[in-house]
């Protein structure tokens, strides 16, 4: 079916007000589920094929968060589609207020390859929870996932509900001329911009979910173990291709050398390897050949062997490494790490804030002085305080962009939100009708109206 009778039937759908229906969108969410399961081993042997990933990274950081995100939303969506009474003010007494969420319409969500079943299908769980149709174009780089994804799509849903639109860039660009009601991409700035001037030109409402530099601030009073422990994990899980891994950290000269050896008794010990199940392949030759160029040997203090053929490249970890470093200059998006030294707090921020405002920042400290200052005074999308990469996996806290990262938010009832309009009706008897607004203008209703507004 072409692009244009598949968005032309999604949105006759829409009109017929079918997922308007709280029991219609449950029973989308559950079939979601089932097919998921009943899938399993395909999605998973798809993605070993792609990336070498391991059963247990792909059940990890893939398919266990959409599960949890399955049983979250059919729990909560009773309320999350209820309609919220606010109060009423006085001029419009006796009356009722009330705010009633309902559906966009026809979404388009735009997967990203590096997480191409979670990034995928989350913001496919919130599009349908809130009564949408949806349209999904996942990556096209991850191949095999993208037709898994598709073949589990056409097997269990209705095409006038939800599809998958298989393709690249030419494609993408081909269902982006056609008016859609919401759409959300997820990927890099470069690609989110041509999105979001695509969009414009209908008037789309857009979610961008992008990247940056994402920094980690280690205090000298961190415990320099459990620090390493958690940053080693987080950067070189999935080969650092995940948009919020600690890009650079920001180390106090103190604790550095201590650190770095605690980073490299950590690399060792867990001895990141396709045959271990606990590394994967960079995605494509490109990137590959992207990331090889930024090592520079002089700077590797540990790693940096690179192998083409099978797209392996070492955790590597760059030192004496300056904010002017070619490293610095983009954001990475794969397994090298920059560290660079600061002695003074107050510069290491201003390393932070002098550069696009990141998805993501962290500090290990145990300084509830420096934790603060960290949260107050850096923007950044979202973060932790003592770990990396964990505040994603908790649904009540929104996950999403500010500035060149992104912006709106998803994950749990703010997924839901992000997919629905929020309309606000006030309901009012017929009887009293005073004449205080109505003409002739006089001094005295005026006088009125300034005190009832007041009052408020």
């Amino acid at each position: 079916m072409s692009v244009p009778s598949t968005i032309e039937r999604q949105r006759r759908f829409f009109q017929t007000g079918a997922t308007r229906d709280v029991a219609f969108r449950a029973r989308q969410l559950q079939t979601l589920q089932r097919a998921l399961k009943e899938h399993e081993a395909a999605l998973l042997a798809a993605i070993y094929e792609d990336f070498r990933k391991s059963s247990f990274d792909t059940q990890t950081t893939e398919l266990a968060l959409v599960h949890q995100e399955l049983r979250e939303a059919q729990l909560e969506l009773p309320r999350w589609a209820k309609a919220q009474r606010v109060p009423t003010n006085w001029i419009n007494l006796p009356g009722k207020s009330y705010v009633i969420p309902e559906p966009l319409g026809t979404s388009l969500i735009i997967g990203a390859w590096n997480y191409p079943y979670q990034l995928s299908l989350l913001p496919v769980v919130s599009a349908l929870a809130a009564g949408n149709t949806v349209i999904l174009k996942p990556s096209e780089l991850p191949a095999q996932t993208g037709k898994a994804l598709a073949e589990l799509v056409a097997t269990h849903f209705d095409p006038a509900c939800f599809t998958v639109v298989e393709g690249g860039a030419e494609q993408a660009q081909q269902l982006l001329e056609h008016r859609f009601d919401k759409v959300f991409f997820t990927g890099s700035a470069e690609v989110g911009k041509l999105v979001y001037q695509a969009a414009a030109k209908h008037l789309t409402p857009v979610t961008l979910e992008l990247g940056g530099k994402s920094p980690a601030i280690v205090a000298r009073d961190c415990d320099l173990r459990v620090t390493a422990r958690r940053l080693m994990w987080a950067k070189y899980l999935n080969a650092g291709q995940t948009c919020v891994a600690p890009d650079y950290l920001l180390v106090d000269a103190a604790v550095e050398s201590a650190l770095l050896q605690a980073c490299r008794d950590e690399i060792c010990s867990a001895k990141y390897s396709f045959e271990n199940g606990n590394y994967v392949q960079i995605i494509n030759d490109r990137h590959f050949d992207r990331l090889a160029a930024l090592i520079d040997h002089d700077k590797v203090y540990f790693g940096g062997h690179c192998d083409r053929p099978t797209r392996y490249i070492e955790p590597t970890i760059l030192t004496d490494v300056g904010v002017e470093h070619p490293s610095m200059q983009e954001e990475i998006f794969g397994p090298l790490l920059p560290v660079v030294r600061y002695t003074d707090v107050d510069a290491a921020l201003a390393v932070i804030r002098e550069r696009p405002r990141p998805l993501a920042c962290y500090v290990f400290s145990n300084d509830r002085r420096l934790q603060e200052r960290v949260v107050r005074e850096v923007p950044f999308g979202g973060g932790a305080i003592n770990d990396a990469m964990m505040h994603l996996s908790n649904s009540r806290l929104p996950f999403g962009g500010v500035g060149q990262s992104g912006f709106g938010s998803y994950h749990g009832e703010a997924g839901f939100r992000t997919f629905s309009h929020y309309k606000s009706v006030l309901k009012k008897s017929v009887w009293p009708d005073p004449s205080l607004r109505y003409s002739p203008h006089t001094e005295t209703k005026l006088r009125w109206v300034k005190k009832l507004l007041r009052a408020d």
